[in-house]
């Protein structure tokens, strides 16, 4: 069999256009058509509305297409808004030295300007020349591990804290998995962590304030979590920089440290999420999970 790129499709901005109420949804197909590239359709869905088996599906979809002969390297057309989400749960299982290149657009297929078709040729070429997951998008090629869309509408959409990546894991399906986010802010109590607890969450990622600092109140409840067998995962609400365990005073990193409470010193709160049900899917101990993060 020749040597080609497979182009997954999954929906998306890059496979959608407008009603005539200017209203974006996805249609079947991608239509299109590239020498030495092979196209497959394995959803149709707005990223937005994607779940945990959603994902596995995509990151099954991959695996088949880099089992095929012939294949240099796969290419996934998907929405932006979780993006980084679904490569980076392809990224924590991939152990081949062939690319898998995530793109989309932030502009529809009818658009009069879109930025589909280039997004599509530098992902193509990435695939074939690169190594890793990556994210094609607005220019740049960015590994897909830190990636965090940073802006809702401009074409260069995606940047990168270009994480070092662990050892991939062998792959178990998250689909059945809960793991909830929590928000937190000034006066935030523990009333969505008990409620993620008693839901039967897993894990539960905290986007905390500065460098991963909260309150007394929230502490406590973390507390109570990780009693539970809950896996608590902070990360921040500032876009760049790392975490740290640093304060204390009873609502602090540290004291959330001492409550059980794994700090995430990279990725931010869509991707802990991903990484952290990933790590309950493969069987993963406390041990595992701080060092996995750490």
């Amino acid at each position: 069999m020749s040597e080609h790129v497979a182009l997954l499709t999954t929906g998306g901005t890059i496979a959608s256009s407008r009603d005539e109420h200017g209203v974006s949804r996805p249609v079947a197909g991608a239509g299109i058509e590239l020498d030495g590239v092979r196209v497959r359709e394995v959803m149709s869905k707005d990223s937005s509305a994607l779940n945990f088996t959603d994902l596995d599906t995509i990151r099954t979809a991959t695996a088949d297409a880099l089992a095929e002969d012939g294949c240099v390297g796969v290419v996934v057309l998907h929405g932006t808004d979780t993006m980084e989400e679904s490569a980076l749960y392809v990224d924590l299982f991939h152990d081949d030295e062939r690319p898998v290149v995530f793109t989309g657009a932030q502009r529809t297929s009818d658009h009069p300007d879109p930025d589909g078709p280039s997004n599509i040729a530098a992902a193509v070429a990435a695939a074939q020349s690169e190594q890793g997951v990556l994210i094609a998008f607005g220019g740049r090629v960015l590994p897909a591990r830190g990636a965090i869309k940073k802006h809702t509408t401009e074409l260069d959409a995606f940047r990168s804290a270009a994480i070092p990546r662990p050892k991939p894991l062998q792959w178990k399906p998250v689909a059945g998995i809960r793991v909830d986010i929590v928000a937190l802010y000034p006066g935030a109590d523990g009333v969505q962590i008990d409620a993620s607890r008693e839901a039967g969450a897993s894990g539960i990622v905290l986007e905390a304030l500065g460098s991963g600092n909260t309150n007394a109140t929230v502490v406590h409840a973390v507390k109570q979590a990780v009693a539970a067998g809950v896996h608590v995962v902070v990360t921040t609400r500032v876009p760049f920089g790392e975490t740290s365990p640093t304060y204390g005073g009873g609502g602090g990193g540290h004291d959330l440290v001492d409550a059980g409470a794994v700090f995430s010193r990279e990725l931010r709160a869509g991707q802990a999420r991903i990484q952290l049900a990933a790590l309950v899917a493969v069987g993963a101990s406390d041990v595992v999970v701080h060092n996995s993060f750490s």
